[in-house]
């Protein structure tokens, strides 16, 4: 029996591809160990990342770190760093076979192929001009609790920075039976909570309606009369299966939230008031630079549609500072905003250049240590931010979600989360004056992989995580 391990690099829906190739290799008969000087594996996967220069470079490095850990071994290049480089990828000397994306469903095929003559070493299609979505799937994940779904691929934004259109293609769609036919699966497996991915998961459904051009794509969220399911459709879907508990959503663009999308969300119990839109800049000067199709008066009102129709929903972001030409007038600009919206949790990026892109040509590139300084500053408002956003919650009852038992300065708690995305402990001995359990494998079984009724009872003052104590039933 052949070993493999496989090694991730880069977003949730590469987790999820990387979960899928395990599970087609332990289906072929591979035996998966872990990826460690410990264990040596005859096959490495390495599913790469590309989004920056930076990524591309830790790609690089993790392929030599397999190959010199066990020379003999096959090790395999898969996924976007492949697919915007497979000339550089297929020369290097410590890469054996070159997989792109849309042909990971291809692992068990492809390694065949090469132990037979060592020779068809190469699996990457133009992912330009590739329209079928690849069909993979899991029925288990790597969190006991919550389960990832990848539910639609690609995308056709062209923001300036970004490279990611050119490595996993145009937006397609995975169909609605197959979704939901996952779900179910994972359901049966114990899997509670799912959240919906893609690479611009906003588009589900939308490649029928999309004209794309450099400057990005045309759809308009708001008015679209898009052909089939949309991300909507897909949501009501997931809601209406025996056993799902929660919903929650990957990144969204500003512009699909409307009021009746708000309002069709807010019907369905089990979609979390917890939502990432995208944001990347507070300053309208720096949103059109990067080519974002929105403004900040746009953006804030979008928040205030989910505030409308949630209660004190969780509202996160991602933030790029130092972009091209970014004054100190359009970062105070950004930092203002930020303190508009208030956002729960703020993801800070220092912006690296790729090549490739628009930005990367951009004059009044920014300096590292400016970088920095504006990156530390909008860490330090997230912080303070989050907390006070937590402590809004102080005193309430929320349904905590638990995911394991944890030992922490020698105290064992219960740790899960709220719908919002608060994280939240209790300790072992205040779950057993409230649960009906005699022993402690049974505590584990009342309380892990189930949901609970919590009183907030304050924030960590070094940790910032939420206290509770778990209310007895009915309370």
């Amino acid at each position: 029996m052949r070993t493999v391990a496989i090694h991730n690099l880069g977003c949730k829906v590469n987790s999820y591809e990387a979960e899928s190739m395990e599970q087609l290799l332990k289906t072929a008969g591979y035996s998966v160990v872990p990826f460690s000087e410990e264990y040596l594996a005859d096959v490495y996967i390495i599913n790469t990342c590309s989004v920056t220069n930076i990524a591309d470079r830790k790609s690089r490095q993790m392929l030599h770190k397999a190959k010199k850990m066990n020379p003999d071994a096959v090790v395999v290049a898969a996924g976007c760093y492949v697919q915007a480089d497979e000339a550089n990828a297929k020369a290097d000397e410590a890469v054996d076979i070159v997989l792109g994306n849309n042909k990971k469903i291809d692992i068990v095929t492809a390694l065949d192929e090469y132990f037979k003559d060592k020779e068809h070493n190469s699996f990457v299609v133009d992912i330009a001009n590739d329209n079928s979505y690849e069909a993979l799937s899991i029925n288990s994940a790597g969190e006991h609790t919550r389960a990832y779904i990848k539910i639609q691929d690609g995308c056709n934004q062209f923001c300036s920075y970004c490279i990611i259109p050119y490595t996993r293609g145009r937006i397609r769609s995975r169909a609605l039976v197959d979704i939901v036919s996952e779900v179910e699966k994972l359901v049966s497996n114990g899997y509670k909570e799912f959240i919906l991915t893609g690479i611009h998961l906003s588009s589900y459904g939308l490649e029928k309606k999309s004209t794309v051009t450099q400057a990005g794509i045309s759809e308009d969220y708001q008015s679209l009369d898009a052909t089939g399911e949309t991300l909507l459709d897909v949501i009501k879907a997931v809601n209406a299966v025996d056993g799902v508990e929660r919903i929650r959503l990957g990144s969204l663009e500003p512009r699909i939230i409307t009021e009746e999308f708000a309002r069709e969300l807010a019907t369905m119990s089990k979609v979390c008031p917890h939502f990432h839109l995208s944001l990347q800049s507070g300053s309208d000067a720096v949103l059109k630079r990067m080519n974002r199709k929105y403004d900040t008066k746009e953006y804030y009102s979008k928040c205030e549609i989910l505030r409308k129709y949630f209660y004190k929903p969780a509202i996160t972001t991602d933030v790029i500072v130092g972009f091209p030409g970014e004054t100190e007038e359009e970062f105070e600009e950004t930092k203002q905003f930020l303190q508009k919206v208030h956002f729960y949790e703020m993801h800070i990026f220092k912006y690296s250049r790729r090549k490739g892109t628009v930005a990367d040509k951009m004059p009044g590139q920014v300096a590292d240590n400016i970088k920095t300084e504006r990156s530390n500053e909008l860490l330090k408002l997230a912080e303070v931010m989050s907390r006070e956003y937590r402590e809004q919650f102080v005193g309430v009852k929320c349904g905590v979600l638990f995911e394991e038992r944890v030992t922490l300065e020698e105290k064992q708690l219960y740790t899960g989360y709220t719908g919002n995305y608060i994280k939240v402990n209790i300790s072992c001995d205040d779950a057993k004056e409230n649960a009906l359990a005699d022993s402690e494998s049974q505590l584990d079984e009342a309380i892990i992989n189930k949901e609970a009724r919590v009183l907030i009872t304050g924030v960590d003052e070094k940790s910032g995580v939420a206290l509770g104590r778990l209310l007895a039933t009915g309370k």
